[in-house]
């Protein structure tokens, strides 16, 4: 079976993906930029990528005719507040014209539980989406989930954070709020079992886990799982925008994506019964065991995919490609070179750096820039990497996206994505025993470079000591 499959960078996707080819399908992948997707990972010639936006309509002839089934798996929460709903209707609909011109029998549609008579704009958005991929000339299936529990999922990853960093939480009103968390792989379970079940067609089914819950049962249970005591004392005057700022602050999400959640999180989420887990034949996995199974997957560094990996400054919506030559004119650059006596060694110094392991010099300076890019809106240090010792393109690794990484030419290259007045590039590369250590800025106007001159006492400080810490 041919199989389209949307949303190909994000969370979902990249853990639907594998089953997708280990059933035996061949599977489309829609990505916005070629460059910014590692398909060689999956080592399997039953993957095709083409280029498709689908806010940009000349690209929707890159879609091939003869698939059988499509997934729709887009999604725009971290998308400005106000024009998200606006985003995801457009993309529905521009999909839905292509999509109904090819020989597509069913489309499969990942949504969230809307239940409830008074909903959140991102819960709006998906019930939105649902009535515009409705009425399509095709069969559609819809899944609503609520929270999903997985290892690099931004819930997980949330209370993740919340739960190992504060001892005590002075929490908002909304951890009263009740839902129904399901853990990734039942999620994937059932989009894989409905595909092209004709006893799905036409259908929409509420997905959760065995569970109802508390958003405060879930930090709980969490800290349970981690072997962590936690007091939680629930303050009803903290406003949304305080819990927003209050998530933001404390976990790595990003600002955008906290206040929609904030807003998500006042709205129950709990699924409608049905047997279709039993027509599957699916073992539902309570949120303890999800939580338990998250960690032996992170522990054996198998994170398939993260919630950052989709998520990135507006800079890279024009594509990856595009950074990969890295400017020179009108920048300034902080040029660093050094011998290596172990190339191998010094290679995988570069290949592991960031996240956990920190920067090899100075940590507690990368950490106040890290803390001062979330002052002022930014990403910060938080969102670490997703491998220790893996790094593909399209990455994120702390502030930095990775845009280029061969290990054969022994050169990796990041972007920056902490807020800057000016675009900046990290480069290290080895030729010949010889560690270059290449800085870029380019910076706008007179404030960006009143930034490089201000911070070139650092940079002194930093890239010399990583470079020799690396060399080693």
């Amino acid at each position: 079976m041919k199989i389209l499959l949307t949303g190909t960078t994000g969370y979902i996707a990249q853990r639907l993906l594998p089953v997708l080819i280990g059933k035996g399908h061949t599977v489309v992948c829609c990505v916005r930029d070629k460059q910014r997707f590692n398909a060689s990972k999956y080592n399997s010639a039953r993957i095709e990528v083409i280029e498709v936006d689908f806010l940009k309509e000349e690209t929707l002839a890159n879609i091939p005719n003869d698939i059988d089934a499509a997934y729709y798996l887009i999604h725009s929460m971290s998308a400005p507040t106000g024009d998200f709903l606006e985003m995801e209707a457009k993309s529905a609909q521009n999909f839905k014209n292509s999509i109904q011109q090819t020989h597509l029998k069913q489309v499969i549609y990942l949504s969230g539980i809307v239940n409830e008579p008074k909903l959140s704009k991102h819960l709006s958005s998906r019930k939105q989406v649902e009535e515009i991929l409705a009425s399509g000339k095709y069969h559609l299936t819809t899944l609503r989930a609520g929270i999903i529990v997985g290892e690099g999922s931004a819930s997980f990853e949330i209370i993740r954070d919340l739960v190992e960093k504060l001892p005590i939480m002075i929490a908002p009103r909304w951890l009263k709020t009740k839902s129904q968390p399901i853990a990734i792989v039942n999620v994937i379970e059932f989009l894989q079992g409905v595909l092209m079940n004709e006893e799905t067609f036409d259908k929409a089914f509420d997905i959760g886990g065995p569970e109802v819950l508390t958003y405060s049962q879930m930090l709980q249970k969490f800290a349970k799982a981690r072997k962590l005591k936690r007091i939680i004392i629930p303050v009803p005057i903290i406003t949304p925008k305080l819990s927003s700022y209050w998530l933001y602050f404390v976990t790595s999400t990003s600002y955008k994506l906290a206040v929609n959640l904030v807003n998500s999180m006042k709205v129950e989420v709990i699924a409608r019964e049905n047997n279709l887990h039993k027509t599957l034949g699916i073992k539902l996995i309570t949120y303890e065991e999800a939580v338990k199974l998250a960690f032996d997957r992170i522990a054996h560094q198998d994170v398939l995919s993260s919630w950052t990996d989709a998520l990135s400054s507006s800079v890279l919506q024009d594509g990856i490609s595009k950074l990969i030559e890295v400017p020179t004119f009108g920048c300034f650059k902080d040029v660093r070179e050094r011998a290596v006596k172990d190339e191998a060694k010094a290679l995988e110094r570069i290949w592991a750096i960031g996240g956990n392991q920190g920067w090899y010099y100075a940590n507690w300076l990368w950490g106040i820039r890290g803390f001062m890019d979330k002052l002022i809106g930014g990403v910060g240090l938080r969102r670490g990497r997703k491998n220790a010792n893996q790094i593909s393109v399209g990455d994120s690794l702390d502030f930095w996206r990775v845009i280029y990484a061969n290990r054969a030419e022994k050169r990796l290259l990041l972007y920056a994505e902490m807020k800057l007045p000016g675009e900046a590039w990290l480069e290290f590369k080895i030729n010949n025993n010889i560690l270059s250590q290449i800085a870029t800025f380019r910076p706008h106007g007179l404030w960006g470079r009143v930034y490089w001159y201000s911070v070139m006492p650092f940079h002194g400080i930093i890239f010399k000591g990583m470079i020799k810490r690396i060399a080693q």
